[in-house]
């Protein structure tokens, strides 16, 4: 019997990628998404296309019945549903910060609690939380998001000791800056990206900088890769970078002690790419 897997966040980026490389490999997919469109992907008699929002619990439950009615049972479950957003974080509203952490982190949460009791009753499984490379190194402007991120970071480490002891993994996909994916588009319902004056020069440097990046940006099917590689290794490894930049972040913070590591940061967003070069000492 084929694997199968649920996966949020499927309308566009790193689920539809993750659920198209998944199909294609032979396993059951649940492709879930706000409003569904099943137009996205060639039919199949191993897709499902559901309705979830991981701020409707509703939803959540009634994805995750419907895709064991339909397949039996669900191997991995992957969060990968999120927005992003941009801002100076003395300018972001309380509404914009809510509305990031409802998505991002209590939402990922709900998810895990509603898919543990069927890992559990099986005794197997594997929950995939997809975070950011803002996991491994926050950069500016990015505060609040980073923050409904490395709370996820956390939260999923505890929860691998946790699981673990039922026989459920629980693992952390970090994708890099991924410029082709809808991140801006995702976060638009939060409204401008405020960015008062007074950091208006340092944010165009830093944006200038991060156009002469010294590695790959991260594409859909970086991640797409990463993540059925940690869907299908067998092990309890935690954390898995995903695309260029994420595995250069990944390295430079194992390889470097914090003060050196984050005044590479600093460097980096002083429009001073060169300087984020790897160690020599790797």
């Amino acid at each position: 019997m084929p694997s199968t897997i649920l996966i949020t966040g499927c309308s566009s980026g790193f689920g539809k990628a993750s659920a198209s490389l998944f199909l294609a490999r032979g396993w059951n997919v649940i492709a879930t998404m706000r409003t569904p469109q099943p137009g996205l992907f060639e039919e199949s008699d191993r897709l499902l296309i559901l309705p979830l929002d991981v701020t409707q619990p509703a939803t959540l439950t009634h994805a995750i019945e419907a895709g064991i009615a339909r397949f039996g049972k669900i191997d991995v479950f992957v969060n990968n549903a999120g927005i992003g957003y941009f801002g100076a974080h003395e300018a972001v509203s309380d509404q914009a910060i809510r509305q990031l952490f409802e998505t991002n982190t209590f939402g990922v949460m709900a998810a895990n609690r509603a898919i543990i009791p069927h890992m559990r009753e099986r005794g197997a499984g594997t929950i995939i939380n997809v975070t950011s490379s803002v996991g491994i190194a926050p950069m500016p402007l990015v505060a609040a998001y980073t923050a409904s991120k490395y709370a996820i970071e956390g939260f999923s480490e505890s929860l691998a000791y946790e699981a673990g002891m039922l026989g459920i993994r629980v693992k952390i996909v970090q994708p890099g800056l991924a410029p082709t994916t809808h991140f801006s588009a995702n976060s638009g319902a939060l409204g401008d990206y405020p960015v008062p004056p007074a950091y208006a020069g340092h944010a165009a440097r830093y944006f200038q900088s991060m156009q002469e990046y010294p590695t790959n940006y991260t594409t859909e099917d970086d991640v797409a890769n990463v993540v059925y590689a940690t869907a299908t290794d067998g092990t309890d490894k935690l954390r898995y970078p995903a695309g260029d930049d994420s595995v250069m972040l990944a390295e430079l913070r194992a390889a470097l002690p914090e003060q050196e590591f984050i005044g590479r940061i600093r460097c980096m967003t002083a429009s001073e790419p060169g300087k984020i070069e790897a160690s020599s000492e790797e």
